[in-house]
């Protein structure tokens, strides 16, 4: 079963502890949801704008949390599940209690500043990945405290995968590609686009139940734009009620996440065979794709792959049917750091996952996005492998 252990946690701290180590800090907070998920394996349930939570890294001792009440289950839950890698937890009420009380939300400054000065951490020099006004209220009840914004350097922790969790992205690709499999057989005239999506959803699920029991799947998407509407990368805002009709291109989106990290798997569809135009349009953005795989090799630029893309792109004659960035990289979310991709010039390391996915859209014609997730390396390698045929893009 692809799921994520303490050796991930262990690969994750030692990237934490060489941050901390260039930056001269004596800790990290994480204060964001998919940071707080990075450092713990927590599937974070609440929104941090709305319900503050702190997980604090030391570069000595033991890490510990800081979360609302409302999570106190879902944490026992995943204890329980020996899913959560760091379990020293205090929580904080929305409301007072008759026995047993919690500090409130008015008191979380109080509760911050107390558990760093318990963890010998009211003098230090703390990194702090993203922004919180409650920190900056430890900080005047800690008054030797530094506080530092790190967000930029924690992104880079980021960008390398551990082995465990490619063998999570690997098994969504696989599920990925079965669904696609399953669109090809129920693309037909007259469907319902919203139906047809709904409907791969609930096998997507079913087939998940099997491969995955126990297990945090999730459907981001399952989206299709069809005829008209795919000539724009996030369709036209008017699906409701819309259907396949005979000639239609159609683009679809698949974006499973399992475990705490997704994948992309996209293609582009021809309820009927295509005209000479629609054919080439979907040739280009083939190559283009297959051209920003190759691209993805250890030590070149990260924009090195939008280049070639766009390249074929260009040498085709389709330049001005581009509307976006070939790609992002991918992990806990779905567009991940690096987002920039095409004007980011710093080496690809090993290890790192990106969309490949070059667009044309050709209003009055047409989408055509071919999207495959791909492993940095010497050889770069895919992790989605539906195939890029024309005759397998064609429903007849």
């Amino acid at each position: 079963m692809p799921t994520l252990t303490t050796a991930t946690w262990r690969h994750r701290h030692a990237q934490m502890t060489a941050l901390m180590d260039a930056q001269d800090l004596d800790a990290l907070v994480f204060t964001s949801a998919d940071f707080f998920q990075f450092a713990t394996n927590f599937h974070t349930d609440v929104l941090p704008w709305e319900r503050p939570i702190f997980a604090v890294v030391p570069r000595n001792g033991d890490a510990f949390l800081i979360m609302n009440e409302l999570s106190t289950h879902h944490m026992r839950f995943s204890v329980e599940q020996g899913k959560v890698w760091i379990t020293d937890v205090s929580f904080y009420a929305e409301h007072p209690r008759v026995t047993q009380r919690l500090p409130l939300l008015a008191q979380l400054p109080d509760l911050v500043a107390q558990r760093l000065a318990q963890a010998g951490l009211a003098r230090a020099r703390i990194g702090v990945e993203g922004a919180s006004p409650v920190l900056n209220s430890v900080a005047a009840l800690l008054p030797d405290l530094r506080l530092r914004p790190c967000t930029r350097e924690c992104r880079t922790l980021r960008w390398r995968k551990h082995g465990e969790e490619l063998a999570i992205m690997t098994a969504i690709g696989s599920i990925a590609d079965w669904l696609q499999d399953r669109y090809r057989e129920n693309i037909r005239p007259g469907r319902l686009v919203q139906e047809l999506d709904f409907a791969m959803a609930s096998l997507w699920v079913q087939e998940a139940a099997q491969r995955f029991p126990g297990e945090q799947f999730e459907v981001i998407r399952a989206w299709t734009l069809s005829g008209p509407a795919s000539a724009s990368p996030h369709g036209d805002g008017a699906s409701c009620g819309a259907r396949i009709r005979e000639g239609d291109v159609l683009v679809n989106i698949l974006i499973p996440r399992l475990n705490g990290l997704a994948i992309e798997n996209e293609r582009t569809w021809f309820c009927g065979r295509p005209s000479r135009e629609q054919a080439a349009l979907w040739t280009a953005a083939r190559d283009a794709n297959e051209a920003g795989i190759a691209a993805a090799v250890t030590g070149a630029p990260v924009s090195a792959i939008d280049a070639a893309a766009q390249a074929v792109i260009e040498k085709a004659g389709f330049a001005d049917c581009i509307r976006h960035r070939t790609g992002h990289a991918i992990g806990i979310m779905h567009h991940e750091y690096p987002e920039d991709m095409a004007f980011c010039h710093r080496p690809l390391v090993d290890n790192e996952v990106y969309s490949v996915e070059p667009g044309l859209y050709a209003y009055g014609i047409g989408g055509f996005r071919i999207d495959d997730t791909v492993v940095t390396g010497a050889t770069p390698r895919t992790l989605t492998a539906t195939p890029k045929t024309l005759d397998y893009a064609t429903v007849l």
